[in-house]
């Protein structure tokens, strides 16, 4: 039907559901805005013969307020549309009363917060084509074919090992090896998939792949204009795949198209797939710079939280200028609609919440004790099946770790988790019965009502921040790349660079170095509870100490495929042994706290605050098969006196760190003589009892 000469015809359509939808008549569209005296629909048709955007022909129709109005749905019925390749958008026009909330401008026309996918510029980071984005829509493809033998992986949360990364970062740069017309797409991502189960991990959580706006620095001039925002934490579309993800510049179609691909792909090899989503503010700015693409210029004392006692300008607990008003009863539900098309769309395994705890506010800001939102989220039945993760924190100071209302279903990042692990590794005093306690799964913080360890998510390294490499070889951060004159990225970062800042050639810092991370990344593995890392650090990636990198497109985000094969056989193998001991040892991975008939703690002194050796062993009931851990972040050897082994069962050393490649970690196990071991200078050692 492209091109069609058929006249439009309207009629009054119906109020559910919200966005397009296709009824008897034609194609159904449906936008909420409570607060809004017009609404005009604008249709960008393509001229006949032709694809360029330029010369699509526009036709705009206002809605009668008594006959295309429902409640404050505006609707209407159009026949006559081609059933694709039409773009779409509204003009929206009510009170200007800026001291009252409103935002209203009728001379742009914005985007359907329910569209599922979304026209603008199809090339990444690139000025060109149109800034405004519109709503687009496909009712003529076959539905994706996900295959007769398809299944999900369905992964018990006990079972997952996370790799945070990003879609782009992944295979954007040269060094992938792939055509530049896939590098940084979904496509160039299924390509790469042998590396992660090599590596070993078994679920994906990916930075935004929402429809964002990377080029939001360049709006106006600025100190950061000369940066793309890479991460993605600027939301333009709830429902929409990323279109700049395609390979070929392929537009909003294609992209759609080729998730499904990577899902379908990422699902065969057995791992899942977590969206890390951004439901606590978009991209519409602030009130000193504001944006106006969707949200504000629709219903903007709906859509967002304001502040009464300031003109009704944005509250900001997000950091990003805005708050979205998450717990009126609206967005409430275009989150849940969101989350569910997700699932149902795309077979999304689960959802990891930016800033989750916005999402624990009322519409004034303050803190909720039982926010709907999380509520119908812990309730909702499409959502059941999924894993869904929350970063209890925000911006504006409320902290909820280990606190964050859950409802038995909720997982959280465990930030103290993170923090105290980089404590005692670099040997801060005091911190070994709190190591004790993160090791073992955070009790302290999760042993409440039904929760179980898997719901506290291990981490040392996140997206922000430093890589692990960077935090063993760098104090402070080294921000002035993004122009904010170091004042971004946070201060306590708990990191030490082993006697010098960055890089150098000295070869025991670097040793020494390359120890701590491997320390590093045993404690994670053989901790109670989920563990996360970050992609690129199990080749070393740095970013030269910059720890708030969102803004650069290049090797300081981008996954260094030469450098990963430098180090296949060193630092790589290490991580990737350790990532399968976890995954083919259950003791490791407990569905319940551990008893103090599950661990003996090596431990007399623990009062002693400048003790920094800590020993424990895990005991497997069922087999025997014990696993003896020790930690030591002392700046001199100690020396261990190793218990005796179970019954009929010897020691076998399968980590030490401060010993060389192949050496470090032994799968198989070498067997141990005597009854000692001098544990070298910050380093660990992981010992199994074996017949």
């Amino acid at each position: 039907m492209a091109g069609t000469e058929m006249p439009l015809k309207y009629s009054s359509g119906k109020a559910s559901p919200l966005g397009v939808s296709q009824d008897e008549s034609g194609l159904n569209f449906a936008i909420f805005s409570q607060h809004a005296s017009s609404v005009t629909l604008c249709i960008k048709l393509p001229e006949r013969g032709t694809k360029d955007e330029e010369s699509e022909k526009a036709v705009e129709f206002a809605l009668d307020c008594q006959k295309n109005k429902t409640g404050d749905i505006w609707h209407v019925s159009v026949e006559g549309l081609p059933t694709s390749g039409v773009l779409y958008g509204y003009r929206v026009n009510g009170p200007q009363g800026w001291e009252q909330g409103h935002r209203f401008d009728s001379n742009i026309v914005l985007l359907d917060p329910y569209a599922k996918l979304v026209s603008g510029r199809n090339y990444f980071g690139l000025d060109k084509g149109p800034s405004q984005p519109f709503g687009t829509y496909d009712f003529d493809s076959s539905p994706f074919d996900w295959g007769a033998d398809y299944q999900l992986p369905n992964l018990p949360e006990t079972d997952l090992v996370i790799y945070e990364m990003n879609v782009r970062a992944f295979t954007a740069d040269e060094s992938s090896g792939l055509d530049p017309a896939v590098r940084g797409s979904y496509l160039g991502f299924i390509d790469k998939i042998p590396h992660l189960l090599e590596l070993g991990v078994n679920a994906v959580e990916l930075l935004p792949v929402f429809e964002f706006d990377e080029l939001e620095f360049k709006r106006y001039p600025n100190p950061r204009d000369h940066m793309v925002n890479t991460w993605g934490y600027s939301t333009i579309n709830f429902f929409a795949p990323m279109t700049r993800y395609a390979s070929a510049g392929g537009g909003p179609l294609a992209a759609s198209r080729e998730l499904k691909q990577m899902v379908k792909a990422l699902h065969k090899a057995g791992i899942e797939v977590i969206l890390d989503v951004v439901y606590n503010h978009t991209n519409e700015a602030d009130d000193a710079n504001p944006y106006v693409t969707s949200f504000r210029g629709i219903d903007n004392k709906v859509y967002y939280m304001l502040d009464p006692k300031n003109n009704s300008q944005l509250l900001n607990f997000s950091g990003c200028g805005n708050t979205l008003n998450c717990n009126h009863p609206v967005v409430m539900e275009l989150v849940l609609d969101s989350l569910r098309h997700w699932v149902k769309e795309y077979h999304i395994d689960g959802f990891r919440f930016d800033l989750a705890s916005v999402l624990c506010r009322g519409p004034d800001g303050s803190p909720l004790d039982a926010p709907p939102l999380i509520r119908e989220i812990a309730k909702d039945s499409v959502l059941s099946r999924c894993k869904i993760i929350a970063e209890p924190w925000d911006c504006g100071g409320l902290y909820l770790v280990g606190r964050f209302p859950n409802w038995d279903r909720w997982a959280e990042w465990n930030g103290k988790y993170r923090d105290d692990l980089r404590r005692f590794i670099k040997g801060d005093p005091g911190m070994k019965g709190v190591l004790a306690t993160r090791v073992s799964g955070s009790a302290d913080l999760y042993q409440v009502n039904q929760r179980k360890p898997h719901h506290g998510v291990n981490f040392i390294i996140a997206h922000d921040g430093f890589t692990l490499c960077d935090l063993v070889s760098y104090n402070l951060k080294h921000n002035d790349a993004n122009g904010e004159g170091g004042r971004d990225g946070c201060n306590d970062n708990f990191s030490w660079n082993c006697g010098v800042e960055g890089e150098t050639n000295d070869s025991n810092v670097l040793a020494l170095r390359s120890r701590q991370m491997k320390n590093f990344h045993v404690a994670l593995m053989i901790s109670q509870g989920t563990p996360m890392m970050l992609m690129g650090d199990e080749y070393g990636h740095t970013r030269y100490g910059n720890n708030n990198s969102y803004g650069h497109d290049t090797c300081i985000n981008n996954f260094q495929w030469g450098q990963l094969a430098e180090r296949r056989y060193g630092h790589f193998r290490f991580f990737s042994e350790m990532i399968k001991f976890r995954q083919n040892h259950p003791i490791l991975k407990r569905d319940r706290f551990l008893s103090k008939n599950d661990v003996t703690w090596h431990e007399d002194c623990w009062d002693n605050l400048e003790s920094k050796f800590l020993a424990f062993t895990i005991h497997d009931h069922n087999s025997g098969g014990d696993i003896y851990l020790a930690f030591n972040a002392h700046d001199y050897s100690v020396d261990a006196v190793i218990p005796p082994a179970p019954q009929q069962k010897h020691w076998n050393r399968v980590v030490d760190t401060n010993l060389e490649s192949p050496n470090d970690i032994a799968p198989e196990g070498v067997p141990l003589t005597g009854s000692g071991y001098r544990i070298a200078p910050f380093s660990s050692i992981l010992l199994k009892a074996s017949p």
